[in-house]
């Protein structure tokens, strides 16, 4: 496989992600966190020096109905949102595959999985699918038609807060869930298809944490590969003061949303039908990102270009050498770097984020599927 090195495009600093409308954070954010700061000390100590009396009568403690009240319309959105992923149109495509929906039981919540199987032929193996931050496992309906056609069997699951699953829409309050949701949803698979090889499937940030995933050799010990699509192991915000308050911020307030930030979708694909229908996806969160989500993809990204050299699962990276969201680059070093003894990588030319949504977007599912079959050959033979 070709490896070539790829020009550092013009990047971003930490967006929302993937998979809806693209909004860089922290251009004007950084101005509203400061403002925010002051606001905060100067309440602080305001209410020091109103301390009550403790020789006052007590009042009633006002009943807490804004949590409450809260709490239910986050409940009927993840309710509205299940509705519309169980009822969402394959497009026709259902005569290739089986698709089905279900609902796992994750460590926190309610998740919202699909399955699309051959219609015909035995299972050669399985592909698990983690979608990118934003977006939802509904998406890869197009991708599961070329895999099931070659008689491999497809799984997905909408993380927390995403798509049909239980949450806030877009927040995500730990990627570390995620990751262990991932786990046991892997374990599940794995039961209901006793010794057929599964490979492991992450997109941007969904890449990071399939990569992160792997790095548990129980999980590794499940997984015949991983295959990852430009995935986010190299994310920094615009401002270092964002870094450095961004740990404490997410605490105080995780789930504040910059109103501030830029909301100019950065372009993801050069199909101008493919990025139409991702920002007229109900399912597609399109709002600003949430503190402790940034948080989050800031602390995993770190973590895993601090262990590049303690990755061994087998592994084929893809990227687009024109990608603005996350960097190329940073897939290069992980190649270099990573101590997996099967390994590949494919940089695509001029092509920008979302790979399987790109106008070649045949070409680069043919790439993933003939990777799985050399990996599967290959272990035939050891």
């Amino acid at each position: 496989m070709e490896i070539r090195t790829a020009a550092a495009p013009a990047m971003y600093g930490l967006t929302s992600g993937a998979s809806c409308r693209i909004i860089p954070l922290f251009h004007r954010a950084v101005l509203s966190l400061l403002r925010f700061l002051i606001i905060f000390r100067t309440v602080f100590f305001w209410l020091l020096r109103r301390r009550p009396d403790p020789s006052a009568p007590s009042s009633p403690r006002p009943r807490k109905g804004g949590w409450r009240r809260k709490r239910g319309e986050e409940e009927e959105d993840a309710r509205r949102r299940r509705a519309l992923a169980e009822g969402l149109d394959m497009g026709g495509w259902d005569r290739f595959f089986r698709p089905e929906s279900f609902v796992f039981s994750g460590r926190r919540s309610s998740l919202f999985c699909r399955s699309w199987l051959p219609v015909a032929g035995d299972v050669k193996g399985i592909l698990v699918i983690i979608h990118g931050l934003n977006e939802h496992s509904g998406r890869y309906a197009y991708f599961a038609k070329q895999l099931t056609s070659c008689n491999y069997g497809v799984y997905a699951m909408d993380w927390i807060g995403h798509g049909g699953s239980d949450g806030l829409h877009g927040y995500v309050p730990s990627l570390d869930c995620v990751v262990a949701d991932t786990g046991l949803f892997l374990e599940k698979i794995k039961l209901e298809n006793p010794g057929i090889p599964c490979f492991l499937f992450g997109h941007s940030t969904g890449g990071a944490v399939v990569l992160k995933a792997a790095l548990h050799p129980h999980i590794k010990a499940m997984l015949e590969g991983v295959v990852l699509t430009s995935p986010a192991l190299r994310v920094k915000p615009a401002h270092p003061i964002v870094g450095a308050v961004a740990p404490l911020f997410s605490l105080v307030l995780p789930k504040f949303q910059f109103k501030g930030a830029n909301k100019r979708g950065i372009p993801v694909s050069r199909d101008p039908a493919a990025m139409l229908a991702k920002y007229s996806d109900p399912l597609v969160y399109t709002g600003p990102i949430r503190v402790r989500t940034g948080h989050e993809i800031l602390r995993i990204s770190s973590f895993l270009i601090q262990n590049l050299k303690t990755v061994t699962v087998p592994f084929l990276v893809l990227h687009g050498t024109a990608d603005r969201v996350t960097d190329p680059l940073a897939s290069q070093d992980l190649y270099n770097v990573a101590a997996s003894s099967y390994k590949d990588i494919k940089l695509y030319e001029g092509f920008l984020h979302d790979l399987l949504f790109e106008p070649e977007r045949d070409e680069i599912g043919a790439d993933i599927i003939d990777w799985m079959e050399r990996k599967l050959q290959n272990s035939c033979l050891m």
